[in-house]
């Protein structure tokens, strides 16, 4: 119920066209039908004449195949959508989906699972292996700092501490700090461990060439790097990667058979990205982004493309997906406030259904323009006829009858739209 309610207050940009002709229509059509009257009156002499003609146009002129033409074919698409785990907001969203030109994927969530692994832990003193206590100590503060996120990548971190029996070994950290984009840090045993991305530490803690070599090896392999400060010195670093979806290649394939270019967007460092980018098949990867970054990203891609999608499943995603022609997120595993700002929700977090999703919206719009190409047409053969007196009443009834359910039947077509 509150998505037809939804559907129905959104209206699609052509749906406020029929309205606007439809207001000047009506009133028109009396005029025409009273100048009819008048007309055939002084031809004829004979008022019961007259009010045939003038009769037939105001009962073909009816504008009700021409009303109900848009919100038919909308509702029915929306709901064959919602039947494929695909909620759409409304009729302006739908029909801006079809007209969409390229498509931002964020990465983490998204084209990945977003449920990362820890892969690798190095110390600095211990750089030819990863099973050291020294390397073990890495991974224990940076579970006592991660503990308070809620961040994939924080919670790979503490899994894999739980799995190797080290998340006891320090008390989770206090006065802890989030570093927007770069990190986190905290206070553990009398020290301030900061946890955060590879380019934050090379602009702020010195590190060894040795190390920051393990480091990009790790990432040309697609592993996100999380290094590790003592506040003293640099620590170590922990690898995780996040499995690629089986569908993200397919499915941009697909868009790309559509005609739409795809870009990848994530706060993640450019080796990493230019990896996961290759696996999948993405025309453009923008790396290291923050929220603000993606938002400018957006802006960008509009002014290149005109129309621009936005997937998401964070936080970190609602401004993008906000700044977007049409937001997407992915429903099973994205935040609250990214499925509220979002025009479109992948409810089954299934990105097959993104290719769908588009055919379905094109399909749409292809019967939104037929059902009120028909309705003009027919209601202006008729009008000329009814002007002309060469059609009966009758006949006028049954063809406005007529016309309507033919774009009614027409528009409940997307229910059967399986491609």
């Amino acid at each position: 119920a509150n998505q037809v309610a939804e559907a129905t207050a959104s209206r699609p940009p052509v749906q406020a066209l029929v309205d606007r002709v439809s207001a000047v229509f009506v009133p028109v059509v009396i005029l025409l039908a009273v100048v009819t009257f008048i007309a055939w009156w002084l031809a004829t002499g004979d008022a019961a004449i007259a009010w045939r003609p003038a009769v037939t146009l105001l009962v073909i002129a009816c504008p009700c195949a021409l009303v109900i033409s848009t919100p038919v074919t909308v509702i029915s698409a929306i709901t064959a959508a919602a039947r494929r785990g695909v909620l759409i907001k409304g009729g302006a969203y739908l029909e801006a989906l079809g007209s969409v030109k390229a498509f931002a994927f964020d990465k983490t969530g998204t084209l990945t699972h977003g449920q990362p692994e820890v892969m690798a832990t190095r110390s600095v003193d211990c750089l030819t292996g990863t099973a050291c206590d020294k390397c073990d100590d890495v991974l224990a503060l940076a579970s006592a700092v991660e503990r308070r996120s809620a961040h994939p990548l924080a919670k790979a971190v503490v899994g894999a501490a739980e799995a190797r029996g080290l998340a006891e070994a320090y008390a989770p950290a206090e006065a802890v700090e989030m570093l927007a984009g770069q990190g986190v840090r905290g206070r553990v045993a009398d020290k301030l461990v900061t946890v955060g991305s590879h380019p934050f530490f090379d602009a702020q803690y010195p590190h060894s060439a040795e190390f920051c070599d393990l480091v990009h090896d790790a990432e040309a392999h697609g592993q996100t790097t999380m290094l590790l400060s003592d506040g003293e010195r640099v620590r170590g670093f922990i690898a995780a990667a996040d499995a690629v979806r089986e569908d993200s290649r397919t499915v941009i394939a697909e868009l790309k058979a559509l005609g739409v270019v795809s870009i990848m967007l994530t706060g993640d460092n450019a080796t990493v990205a230019q990896s996961i980018g290759a696996q999948v098949g993405v025309d453009d990867v923008r790396a290291g982004l923050m929220p603000e970054d993606k938002v400018d990203a957006l802006k960008g891609l509009l002014a290149k493309y005109g129309s621009v999608a936005m997937v998401g499943d964070g936080v970190n995603d609602t401004p993008a997906l906000a700044a977007s022609t049409v937001g997407i997120a992915m429903g099973g595993a994205g935040s609250a406030q990214a499925l509220e700002t979002a025009d479109i929700a992948l409810m089954a977090d299934d990105l097959s259904q993104l290719p769908y999703a588009v055919r379905l919206s094109r399909f749409a719009r292809h019967l939104i323009v037929q059902n009120v190409t028909i309705s003009f047409a027919t209601k202006f053969v008729f009008v000329v006829l009814a002007l002309a007196g060469v059609t009966s009443l009758w006949l006028a009834i049954l063809a406005d009858v007529g016309v309507s359910l033919l774009v009614t039947l027409n528009g409940m077509r997307p229910l059967k739209f399986e491609k």
